[in-house]
């Protein structure tokens, strides 16, 4: 799909991530239809990109009717890059039910509203592509993560099962699955140091993986060094194997410093 001239609408625009996507899209000549819950954030973003056609659009996903209501005001657009998210960390019986559903809402339900919402423009032009940013947490489960593994291994399974609904009607649909990413993410944000040797990736490598799913018409795109890649491959081979090394002290001790980090970031 050639996307200079398109419109895009991107959600959790001002984050690590989405601040990174936002500039890809920008420098090829998409004009960004920019989703976040603060206002202010979003306008600075705006200004800051090439281009001069971009809107804003603040909305909190966490809230019910939030997406679909997103999806009226952003109008139809040519892309969406489903983008937010909520760290989903944490043993389950510490949830609150508004938080559970908050994390389901904003990591799984709004994805999947926002692309019925936006899928019947796409299909009246033939024409269209949809990216769900989703995580290699997507295919290995992880200690304290067993929301944010659900919400992932769901997105990617809507992703999957939408693309073979769509791709014989001239729709493309994309996931993007990053791993461990420095500067933005769960590991940035809580201040916890990354286990060691499995490397790391950055935001601009995940906005490329963006530019490039929808340009080449990707299935798939995991954004993480290939000992990472190797390994979340393994864990849905071997998911009983995978589970007891993930429960090992590294990846006890990992996880339990990330959750901790983002206790006040859900």
């Amino acid at each position: 799909m050639e996307i200079a001239g398109k419109t895009a609408l991107l959600t959790g625009a001002t984050g690590g991530l989405g601040r990174a996507i936002a500039g890809a899209l920008a420098s090829r000549g998409v004009s960004l239809v920019l989703s976040g819950r603060m206002q202010e954030a979003l306008d600075e973003l705006a200004k800051a990109l090439p281009g001069e056609a971009h809107r804003t659009v603040p909305s909190d996903l966490s809230q019910p009717g939030a997406a679909e209501k997103l999806a009226v005001e952003a109008g139809p657009v040519d892309i969406l890059v489903a983008n937010a998210g909520l760290p989903g960390t944490g043993r389950l019986p510490d949830y609150t039910s508004e938080r559970l559903e908050g994390t389901l809402r904003v990591n799984l339900e709004a994805p999947m509203h926002l692309a019925r919402a936006l899928e019947s423009a796409m299909l009246e032009k033939k024409a269209g592509h949809m990216v769900f940013i989703s995580s290699l947490s997507g295919k290995s489960a992880t200690p304290l993560s067993s929301v944010y593994n659900a919400t992932k291994f769901g997105l990617r399974g809507f992703a999957l099962g939408l693309r073979t609904d769509l791709e014989p009607l001239g729709i493309g649909v994309s996931i993007v699955s990053p791993g461990t990413i420095r500067e933005a993410g769960m590991y940035a944000d809580s201040g916890a140091k990354p286990i060691p040797g499995l490397g790391t990736g950055t935001p601009q490598q995940v906005a490329d993986a963006v530019v490039k799913a929808i340009e080449q018409n990707k299935v798939e795109i995991a954004v993480a060094p290939v000992r990472q890649r190797a390994l979340a491959h393994f864990a849905l081979a071997t998911p009983g194997f995978s589970v007891k090394v993930a429960s090992g002290d590294a990846g006890q001790k990992a996880a339990a410093n990330v959750a901790k980090g983002q206790l006040d970031k859900h």
